[in-house]
């Protein structure tokens, strides 16, 4: 029997995910969304249309909201339902995603906006961070329906006067936590001093702060799909990230495994971005500085699109502000090969001003500008670093790591 989610984009119904007899997930907009002058496409790869999509054609969208890897199997298995199914997945974690999506059991209407939240204790959150790793999103728990993409352990929460507390029903969170990994050293420290410093250089830049509760060390990252409305109450901002907008798998975001190139990146954010002129330098910007810093895993889902409804009619599409950036260099066990390649080569080891080069004329960027910009960029890091530090001996280190490829780089690689 067929199954359906009503799919919103904030309040306003946009279509229906739909579970065929077959199991197989295809997407239908709905029709009063179609006739609505001010509708948007929900994803670059799923354009306004009558006719319906297939499983093939939208599961990049789709699935690309869910986490991944071994969080999703935790998920599954705690929730009583099949890892592979996108469907089921969404029907029970599907409330507040990213972006401004929201998925609601065809029996439910969407909750309304109560702005309900659960105040939490330092020791509240102490206990969540520790059963995270058994209980990712919190899934399964009433009244939380969260999903946010990627392999890392993470919870949304609600900040206001140094409060912590968990979003109700359809409450919108401010801030991503991210608490530490036991088998990464330090990766708090690592990506803090990674996205200060980013910020530190001139790129757009989610901000980021330390936090520690009951030993437990943590990331809190602002949320840039948040904005806070005139009546005091949090909007959001509808985003993609570039996997989702070029319709690809989140197990295919490896370019080696068919995912997108930097090159497909810089068409698609000429092509979607109403301020290319700004944005494109800003993807350049990012590109050198994972480079720089040493991040192998800087793959399309770590690079978004942020949509802003200016007008009615009018959708204003930006380069979102970069996030989870940190030196994966530090980790002799991850792999050295980079998620995307600089100019026809994946080991960040063996890049040379050649390969530079040829990432200008992917980009269909002028190559001095490539070549200044490393240069003014690693500059600035070195500059920069000594303001962003922290005396922690993981900090300490890739402090070292970042500073010998900056002089690198200066040197003409």
């Amino acid at each position: 029997m067929a199954r359906m989610l009503a799919v919103y984009l904030s309040h306003e119904l946009v279509g229906h995910l739909i579970q065929d007899d077959h199991g197989d997930m295809v997407f239908d907009y709905a029709e009063s969304w179609l006739t609505d002058p001010s509708a948007m496409a929900l994803s670059h790869s799923l354009p306004l249309r009558r006719e319906r999509y297939t499983r093939r054609e939208c599961r990049g969208f789709f699935a690309g909201i869910l986490p991944e890897s071994d969080q999703r199997e935790t998920i599954a298995r705690n929730l009583g339902i099949s890892a592979k199914n996108d469907f089921a997945m969404l029907e029970r974690i599907g409330g507040d995603c990213a972006g401004a999506i929201t998925f609601v059991p065809s029996s439910q209407n969407i909750p309304e906006r109560n702005e309900q939240y659960r105040i939490l204790t330092d020791h509240d959150l102490a206990v969540i961070l520790n059963t995270l790793p058994r209980r990712p999103l919190m899934a399964g728990e009433v009244d939380i329906r969260i999903s946010l993409a990627g392999a890392q352990n993470k919870i949304p929460v609600h900040i206001a006067d140094n409060t912590v507390s968990l979003p109700l029903g359809g409450a919108a969170s401010t801030h991503i936590l991210k608490p530490a990994i036991d088998r990464y050293d330090g990766v708090v420290f690592n990506e803090a001093l990674c996205m200060k410093l980013s910020r530190a250089v001139g790129l757009p830049t989610a901000k980021v702060d330390i936090g520690s509760v009951e030993g437990i060390d943590f990331l809190l990252v602002e949320r840039y799909d948040r904005r806070m409305n005139a009546n005091n109450t949090y909007e959001r901002l509808h985003q993609e990230d570039f996997c989702q907008a070029l319709g690809i798998v989140p197990e295919r975001k490896y370019q080696n495994e068919g995912g997108p190139s930097l090159k497909q990146c810089f068409r698609l954010l000429r092509d979607m971005s109403s301020v290319p002129v700004i944005d494109l330098p800003s993807l350049l910007d990012a590109v050198i500085f994972n480079y720089l810093v040493g991040n192998n895993d800087a793959h399309a889902k770590n690079f978004s699109l942020l949509y802003h409804r200016e007008t009615t009619l009018t959708t204003n599409t930006r380069f979102a502000p970069l996030y989870d950036m940190l030196c994966t260099v530090y980790y002799p066990e991850l792999s050295p090969k980079m998620a995307m390649k600089i100019g026809g080569e994946y080991l960040s080891d063996r890049v040379t001003a050649s390969h530079f080069a040829g990432l200008a004329e992917e980009a269909e960027l002028g190559k001095p500008m490539v070549t200044r910009r490393l240069r003014v960029l690693a500059e600035s890091i070195l500059t920069k670093l000594p303001e962003v530090m922290t005396d922690h001996p993981v900090a300490i280190g890739i402090a070292k790591i970042i500073g010998d490829r900056c002089k690198r780089a200066i040197s003409g690689i």
